[in-house]
């Protein structure tokens, strides 16, 4: 049998994007920092968003019934460590420009693109839910470009993985 810490250590040599999920509705507004995110299939749109059951937040996003994806850049550092600490909801979006799309979740207007979904599914396996999220909008980054990087996690820390800019050597 596979102990938990023997997977978590092999889990964080895994890279993953880090983001930003958030919802708001009739629970309130609510956030927090995921790594645990990727695509399902392209038609229709949709993208699965692991969460753990023990959370504060949890069953806000499961009365919601919509959340957000908002993808950082190298930039986001301290949103990501804000939206994973004690804080209070109301106070972690006093981090950051937000705005909304078409579900009302909240939108982090410099993230490098930000999905806006309808949770149309929940499955529960072991101690997190599996969000089956349809994607109804997705805004981009103004800014895409050569030197946009973008910030994940590996071995316990933070990176930045982006393009580098073509240097020419006379």
């Amino acid at each position: 049998m596979i102990e938990a810490t023997d997977f978590r250590d092999a889990m964080s040599l895994l890279t993953t994007a880090v983001s930003v999920v958030t919802t708001e509705g009739p629970s309130g507004l609510h956030g927090f920092t995921a790594s645990a995110v990727c695509s399902v299939t392209d038609t229709p749109p949709t993208l699965l968003v692991c969460m753990n059951q023990t959370s504060r937040s949890h069953g806000y996003f499961i009365e919601n019934k919509i959340l957000s994806v908002n993808v950082l850049g190298a930039q986001h550092e301290q949103i990501s460590n804000t939206f994973a600490s004690k804080l209070h909801s109301a106070e972690r979006f006093e981090y950051g420009a937000w705005t909304q799309l078409q579900t009302g979740a909240p939108v982090l207007e410099d993230a490098l693109v930000s999905f806006d979904c309808e949770i149309e599914h929940i499955q529960e396996v072991g101690t997190h839910s599996v969000f089956m999220c349809r994607v109804v909008a997705i805004k981009q980054s103004a800014q895409r470009g050569v030197r946009e990087k973008s910030l994940v996690y590996f071995n316990r820390a933070y990176h930045q993985v982006g393009q580098m800019a073509q240097v020419d050597i006379a």
